[in-house]
């Protein structure tokens, strides 16, 4: 909570929650992807708290994965959309759906639960990451093409950057082609888990108190970049596309920012009173904390997004 992330040669402002209301008045943001991407949901909710509380609106409300609020006195609708893939995926392990059971993806056919809601919404932060490190089964036009991790025989093992760059396109080309879309798309880019000495599953843990200098924590962690330069690779190619078609598609650039905050996880304390405590969470992020960061960075984005808008209007009337 002590620190604060600062750019090269200029001031990144801090969150104003009555001026992020404002530019969404009458608007609607919705994140999609993984619990990280409803982690900086949360954020923003805590963040707006100091202003006004909303109203939940969800249409089943024990559904944590499909959240969504409304600012009655802004007409502002926030809401969460669970997908962690993107891309329709089911369970395949006969064993049942663990931690780490192996998954069937079908990297050309996007995930209907997001997809059949998203025209409602005039700004979406799109995201994914940790689940694609999990042991998979790929297909594309119906076919196994090949499989992460899946340890079969006269199987393709092909590595996670392969099943991301696929599933981000698909969900762009979606977006691309739905007839009634015409939001503004922020990818956010991968957040860094931070285990040290073991994974996840054997013994790591994030028991660090203070963030990282640059030269301790390196952006040429190979997956890393490979998950980060994937995102960048497809979010340009969406965005030249995008502009044929009047449509906008941004970077929220987190990656580097994140990679130097390994004091910013909940490690054991991130668990519910019967969670599991032997297991460090070290890919979710406290709240306050560094993540904060993530929606300054949001807000910064939409107050130049709302110039652009009014700079177009302009020369429209000119």
């Amino acid at each position: 909570m002590k620190w604060r992330w600062k750019p090269d040669e200029c001031e990144l402002p801090l969150f104003d929650a009555v001026q992020f209301l404002e530019l969404l008045r009458g608007k609607s943001l919705a994140f999609v992807g993984d619990s990280v991407g409803r982690n900086q949901m949360e954020s923003l909710l805590c963040q707006l708290a100091s202003v006004v509380y909303p109203e939940d609106i969800s249409y089943n409300m024990s559904d944590t994965d499909f959240k969504r609020w409304f600012y009655a006195d802004y007409n502002f609708t926030l809401a969460t959309l669970w997908s962690p893939y993107l891309v329709k995926a089911r369970d395949a392990d006969p064993s049942g759906h663990s931690s780490n059971s192996i998954m069937n993806l079908y990297l050309d056919k996007v995930d209907e639960a997001w997809a059949a809601e998203i025209t409602k919404f005039d700004y979406v932060v799109i995201s994914a990451g940790q689940w694609f490190f999990r042991p998979l089964m790929l297909y594309e036009s119906g076919q196994l093409i090949g499989c992460h991790k899946c340890q079969k025989e006269n199987v393709t093992d092909l590595v996670a950057y392969y099943a991301y760059r696929k599933a981000f396109r698909t969900a762009f080309r979606t977006l691309l082609n739905l007839k009634d879309y015409k939001g503004v798309t922020f990818l956010r880019t991968f957040s860094p888990a931070h285990f040290e000495n073991g994974d996840w599953n054997n013994g790591g843990s994030c028991v660090r108190t203070r963030p990282c200098t640059k030269e301790e924590f390196k952006l040429e962690r190979y997956y890393i970049m490979q998950m980060y330069s994937t995102q960048e690779e497809e979010q340009r190619a969406a965005a030249k596309e995008g502009r044929k078609r009047g449509l906008q598609f941004r970077l929220l650039n987190t990656t580097e920012v994140m990679l130097l905050r390994p004091d910013g996880h909940p490690n054991r304390l991130g668990h519910s009173r019967h969670g599991n405590v032997t297991v460090a969470d070290c890919v979710h992020w406290c709240l306050p904390g560094p993540i904060d960061t993530w929606n300054e960075f949001l807000l910064y984005m939409l107050r130049r997004e709302d110039q652009t808008a009014f700079g177009r209007k302009l020369q429209k009337t000119a």
